[in-house]
């Protein structure tokens, strides 16, 4: 009787694997399987941005670079023994809480971390420490798994608006920088976010992560390259703007804007990050052929032996994985339920000195809010016709797509040509912005939040204190203030602002008295 062939190819490969790794390695797939399955809405929103998100689309290829770093390390980790240990439970259970945070607040990225971390921790747990220390690299690469660095847009379009204007100054060019607004002879141009050059930064950073490890030994050169592979993307991305203005002085801006399309995208990267590599080239000192991790070395280890002692069988510990994720998972779709109470409607109130009045606006503009349970907007005019724009927004949670001053939403209403312009003066507590648009139009908003007794402007703090509602079960109502004014002629927008705000003082009071907390 013939043997079956699928059976001859399934002995092959579990022959492949040495005899003490078979049950850790099932046991890891059993409880790695379990998680994908309980956390199937994170990976899905990880996976989601990874392939429709050109700033995060490099990630694609982080799967196959871990299995890659894995693999190289096989035959040393072959050598050694995994064994189940306890107090990797500690790590699991803090990562599990860090997924919890994030998801009841709608804070993907802390979630997101917190899956992430949930898997290193499973394969600190099963395999131990020493087998962790012989992955360290790959399990910490893991990280970039999780679409960071949008928050990073900001910052980079004032790095690279700086840069621009002094090459462009340097080229001769006549120019005046407002934010990040750049006037030239040929015309106004932005670097908006797209041209933040922060999905080459991050993309950059993963490469250069991966580089600096596969081909260096020398720490010294190690976070030399590093330096390189951060100043180097953001400098090119200064030349690049620049190159844009100055093609559009002699061919114009819509010949410069299709040149930056076609020849700035990817190839431009792709020409950045051969120079990154050639520029280190020179200075690797790893050898094509020597392993990443010699398994006698890690076996003599000392400092392991003493955490070795809290090794346990495995399949109780398997159970305690399955237990901790679920009694997460529950705790999760509880404090999810908890939610204040709103009254059926609000409005603005009457304020001493101004009139509630239609909306008078130069040029069109509405906060972007999509997620607030109640919303409300209006205007108000003095005796001297000064207009003052008010938006408050009411929430019963936060969570994600119902966020008090979420990502895409607030003063500065995306896909409009209204654009952030630079910081504005604001009282203490609030976030002060100065918005233009169409090049000559500019208002100035001031934004605050209120939740409970705390009013002020940290969006992280807002955070925190809805996760302790959520957790404790003491729901309270969360509520967003803009209040906005143009700057005309005619009215000077801090000014409007500054007394409108002294009419309604105290403003924190004001503001609970719209959702009926007085």
């Amino acid at each position: 009787m013939q043997p079956d062939v699928a059976t001859l190819r399934r002995a092959s490969v579990t022959e492949r694997i040495a005899p003490q790794w078979r049950l850790p390695l099932a046991q890891l797939a059993l409880v790695w399987a379990g998680m994908f399955a309980l956390f199937a809405a994170d990976w899905a929103a990880m996976a989601e941005q990874w392939w429709d998100s050109s700033t995060y689309n490099h990630i694609l290829l982080v799967p196959a670079m871990l299995a890659w770093l894995v693999w190289q390390r096989a035959p040393q980790l072959a050598k050694l023994t995994p064994q189940a240990w306890r107090p990797g439970l500690v790590p699991l259970t803090g990562s599990l809480f860090l997924w919890l945070l994030g998801d009841i607040s709608g804070t993907a990225t802390a979630s997101q971390l917190g899956v992430i971390a949930a898997m290193q921790s499973a394969v600190v747990t099963l395999l131990g420490p020493r087998i962790a220390w012989a992955l360290l690299f790959p399990l910490a690469y893991g990280f970039f798994l999780v679409p960071l660095g949008d928050e990073l847009v900001p910052a980079l379009q004032m790095i690279t608006a700086h840069i621009t204007i002094a090459l462009t100054e340097w080229s001769g060019i006549p120019a005046l920088i407002d934010g990040v607004f750049i006037d030239t002879p040929a015309g106004l141009f932005e670097v908006a976010e797209a041209c933040s050059g922060v999905k080459f930064l991050i993309a950059m950073v993963a490469l250069g992560t991966l580089v600096a490890h596969v081909c260096f030994r020398s720490w010294v050169r190690r976070i030399a390259f590093m330096a390189v592979a951060i100043a180097l993307p953001i400098l090119a991305n200064g030349v690049r703007a620049w190159g844009t203005i100055y093609i559009a002085q002699s061919q114009g801006i819509a010949f410069a804007a299709g040149f930056d399309h076609i020849f700035y995208g990817w190839i431009f990267f792709a020409l950045v990050m051969a120079a990154l590599l050639a520029l280190g080239w020179r200075f690797f000192d790893r050898g094509v052929e020597d392993d990443f991790i010699d398994a006698d070395e890690i076996a003599a280890l000392r400092w392991p032996t003493a955490m070795e002692r809290a090794n346990g069988n495995s399949w109780p510990i398997v159970a305690a994985i399955a237990g901790i994720a679920l009694l997460f998972v529950l705790w999760s779709d509880r404090a999810r339920s908890v939610e204040a109470e709103l009254p059926p409607s609000i409005d603005l109130p009457q304020v001493e000195g101004w009139q509630r009045s239609g909306p008078v606006q130069t040029y069109p503009w509405r906060p972007a809010i999509a997620g607030a349970d109640q919303t409300v907007i209006g205007s108000y005019t003095d005796v001297e016709g000064r207009v003052i724009d008010v938006l408050y927004a009411l929430y019963g949670a936060q969570e994600d797509g119902r966020e008090a001053g979420a990502f895409g939403e607030g003063a500065l209403p995306p896909d409009t040509e209204w654009r952030w312009l630079s910081d504005a003066s604001a009282p203490e507590g609030s976030i002060g912005e100065r918005l233009q648009a169409l090049g000559t139009q500019q208002r100035v908003a001031q934004t605050m939040f209120r939740h409970g007794d705390w009013t002020g402007r940290s969006r992280a703090q807002l955070k925190l204190r809805n996760m302790a509602d959520r957790l404790l079960g003491t729901p309270q109502p969360t509520a967003m203030l803009i209040l906005s004014a143009e700057d005309t002629p005619t009215q000077e927008a801090e000014a409007v602002l500054a007394d409108f705000r002294q009419s309604t003082a105290p403003l924190p009071e004001w503001m609970d008295a719209i959702a009926g907390l007085d």
